[in-house]
């Protein structure tokens, strides 16, 4: 099984926002990634498919890449956090704010799925015989409806004559 992998180092967002997009790729097969990316909405998926495109490319130049591009999938993706720019943006009444421009380091693994064989499974005796199938054990029947605790039902004038019976309170 081959596996690559791919990463851009000191791009200039933050790490939070590149794994809001790397959530949405993980898993998938390549080329629904790259898609899934195409119409993404943030302005980072463009980086994220760079890196996933250099790890693809990684793959094929593995020893023993089948050539099979549609079996790779993203196997991991994550963003780290990289180092931060400080800088200083002057305020009112001689006072300055820091500005925080952070970075990150984009990661994209690539695996080949491994292929799958289907099991050979005997058959018995007793499924075969005829083309029909094994009779099916017989079900338990299901508690009456006072073993689950249901009360019985009571029409519209039921309510009214329970509560016409109940002495009320008064005043004095």
């Amino acid at each position: 099984m081959i596996e690559a992998h791919a990463t851009a180092k000191y791009v200039r967002t933050s790490a939070q926002k590149a794994g809001l997009v790397m959530s949405l790729i993980r898993g998938r097969d390549v080329n629904r990634a790259l898609a899934t990316l195409s119409y993404a909405q943030k302005s980072i998926a463009g980086d994220i498919a760079k890196v996933l495109r250099s790890a693809i490319a990684n793959a094929q130049q593995k020893e023993g890449f089948g050539g099979d591009v549609d079996r790779l999938y993203v196997k991991a993706c994550y963003a780290d956090q990289g180092p931060s720019m400080k800088r200083v943006r002057p305020a009112p009444m001689g006072r300055a704010f820091r500005i925080v421009k952070r970075t990150a380091h984009l990661t994209v693994h690539v695996a080949e799925r491994p292929v799958e064989i289907e099991p050979v499974v005997p058959t018995s005796s007793r499924a075969t015989e005829g083309g029909k199938r094994p009779p099916a054990k017989p079900r338990a029947a299901k508690p009456a409806a006072k073993a689950r605790g249901a009360r019985p039902a009571a029409g519209k004038g039921a309510a009214r004559k329970k509560a016409a019976g109940r002495k009320r309170p008064t005043k004095k």
